[in-house]
């Protein structure tokens, strides 16, 4: 079964509560001079997200919860047109009739915005498919490619401890954080030509994650340029590792 859904819902951003906001202090109340004061409010954020479902043909059929794998397309496929999703990836592999074993999410990040401008909606996104279809929560991964790989590694970063594994693809993230991933499983990919997002941008995730305690797989193509997820996507290897792997609890 293959469904294109429209998702819109609100996400809570935590805050303590206000009270008489509108109220204004009487003058004799008012301390003067300059000193530290504290704002509190809830703030409620509406995000939409547009993206693909890609059910097995057997889901109702199995006993057990099924795995999750969140895909992240590159820029190129920003917009509107839910179709341009598939040019990639998984879901590229599901619209040419391979039968996926899992659950696949694909979202489509607006046209003028970036997958690390997106974590809170994908992190909705993930809670809502969670919460209406049997998927195992100890099996959830993230993979993107350029784009989709700096949102692989924010969104994880931001959510370490939701992912069993996570396939960063040619994309880049910021070192300084990415400790807090030394116990998830991770296997990075980037192509040695790569002059879109070059190379060294996986390198330092890499060193950075193995400083830290982390024993990331790092595969580089040496004859590859920025498509390094062709290859990477239709390997067998790839996709026994990433579904073998299950969530430290």
């Amino acid at each position: 079964m293959r469904l294109s859904t429209r998702l819109t819902f609100a996400a809570a951003v935590l805050a303590a509560g206000l009270a008489a906001w509108a109220a204004t202090l009487p003058p004799s109340e008012v301390k003067t001079g300059q000193y530290a004061q504290t704002f509190e409010t809830t703030v409620t954020k509406k995000v939409s997200l547009q993206y693909l479902l890609c059910i097995p043909e057997d889901y109702a059929k199995a006993k057990d919860p099924w795995p999750l794998v969140l895909f992240l397309h590159g820029a190129g496929e920003r917009g509107s047109d839910i179709e341009k999703v598939k040019v990639h990836g998984p879901p590229k592999l599901a619209a040419g009739g391979q039968a996926l074993p899992f659950i696949c999410v694909s979202p489509q990040c607006p046209q003028e915005s970036w997958w690390t401008g997106e974590v809170e909606s994908l992190k909705a996104l993930l809670d809502d498919v969670a919460a209406k279809y049997n998927v195992d929560k100890n099996r959830v991964y993230v993979t993107g490619l350029s784009m989709g790989g700096f949102g692989t590694w924010s969104l994880a970063i931001d959510q370490p401890d939701r992912f069993a594994a996570i396939a960063p693809i040619c994309g880049r993230g910021d070192p300084a954080k990415v400790a807090v991933l030394k116990d998830v499983p991770c296997w990075v990919f980037h192509g040695a030509k790569d002059k879109t997002v070059p190379l060294k941008s996986s390198e330092e995730m890499v060193e950075a994650l193995k400083a830290a305690g982390g024993q990331p797989k790092f595969t580089v193509y040496p004859d590859a340029g920025h498509d390094s997820w062709t290859e990477t996507y239709a390997s067998e290897e790839f996709w026994t590792w990433l579904l073998a792997q299950r969530r430290k609890k």
